[in-house]
């Protein structure tokens, strides 16, 4: 009896301090979303998310910098999600179980903890200076995908894990080619890992500064009608232009400090990155589910 009510009390200790760990973690992420948000939210208005940004004078907006970091989303995108889906494939269908695959899951690892700012003197060693790109869009893509890629192969990887082994016997088992498994039976199921890994990916990709301080630049041309029309036979061109995002603005203002009202500008600023990136995580969520009940539904 003794040693039952030992443990019990035990048990209550531990989860007393488990719980305790958790309200801390939560407290400290609620403050800090509540200070960024309530220092910067005031100051945002329609004039701030739609006129350009000023270099010395104050009330300038960041029409621009949003512009270009939606710009530099898609295009890393692009770039980064069919080359992730491949190696994920690979590695997860294709690929034997040995000493080779087992190296580049490990460099994969040690790939997606790099610094940002080591992959950012990468892609302005490589990209910048080697192949002469200068300060661009197109750089600053390039050296995000660096960035991106080894997480965003990681997180297919394990979504395509996820879909049991009797669905592709299923699938042989109907005369299907092994490819034609994976296409027609594996991926449709991972589809909603799949997405909420890109989506999360997304976000983290909208957040970054430091790799796009060296590549991207930090000054910003004006956006033109053809920046925003996709359909411009010119607007192709618009990726060899320096692009300041959301991110590198911030910090530019605040090493700086040149604009009168810098403080409430890097606020404001803040605060519409905070909440971009928390509509990523939140739609990812949303989005996973409702294709994984789709799916289900479906069947």
């Amino acid at each position: 009896m003794k040693r039952k009510n030992n443990a019990k009390l035990q048990n209550k200790i531990a989860m007393i301090t488990i719980y305790c760990l958790v309200g801390t973690v939560c407290l400290i992420l609620l403050g800090i979303l509540g200070y960024i948000l309530g220092t910067g939210l005031p100051h945002v208005s329609w004039h701030f998310l739609t006129s350009e940004s000023s270099s010395f004078q104050a009330h300038g907006g960041i029409r621009d910098q949003l512009f270009n970091s939606l710009y530099l989303l898609v295009l890393t995108l692009i770039i980064s999600v069919p080359i992730a889906l491949g190696a994920a494939i690979y590695l997860t269908e294709y690929a034997r179980d040995n000493w080779l695959t087992n190296l580049l899951r490990t460099m994969i690892e040690v790939l997606s903890s790099l610094p940002s700012i080591v992959v950012g003197l990468f892609g302005y060693s490589l990209f910048v200076i080697k192949f002469e790109l200068s300060f661009s869009i197109l750089a600053g893509a390039l050296t995000l995908t660096f960035f991106n890629l080894p997480l965003l192969t990681r997180n297919i990887e394990e979504a395509l894990r996820t879909v049991p082994a009797t669905q592709r016997e299923a699938g042989l088992a109907l005369g299907l080619s092994y490819w034609k498994t994976v296409y027609g039976v594996v991926l449709p199921s991972a589809l909603p890992g799949i997405i909420t890994g890109i989506v999360l990916s997304a976000g983290r990709i909208f957040g970054e500064a430091a790799a796009l301080i060296y590549t991207a630049g930090q000054s910003n041309a004006t956006v033109s009608y053809t920046d925003w029309n996709p359909f411009s036979p010119t607007s192709f061109l618009n990726v060899m232009r320096p692009a300041e995002t959301l991110a590198v603005h911030i910090w530019k203002v605040n090493s700086e400090g040149l604009i009168p009202d810098a403080t409430l500008v890097a606020s404001a600023t803040a605060a519409i990155l905070v909440i971009v990136v928390l509509i990523f995580n939140v739609s990812a969520r949303a989005l996973g589910n409702f294709i994984y009940k789709k799916i289900t539904s479906a069947r």
